[in-house]
């Protein structure tokens, strides 16, 4: 075991308490996948040497 036990949990108990937020419902079935779509293939944005930029890019 890496470290004793006495320290576990000891991160998530100095995190400060965040209340949880109200969020629209998200679409579902063929909505959804059309957003989907949109997503990935209409407006495909591409980085540099013509490499697709993935879905979690934060990238400019």
């Amino acid at each position: 075991v890496h470290g004793s036990l006495a320290r576990a949990g000891k991160v998530r108990a100095q995190t400060p308490k965040v209340e949880k937020q109200e969020h629209k419902k998200k679409k579902r079935g063929r909505a959804f996948r059309r957003i989907q779509y949109n997503r990935r293939f209409t407006n495909v944005a591409t980085s540099g040497a013509g490499r697709r930029r993935g879905p979690n890019s934060n990238a400019a």
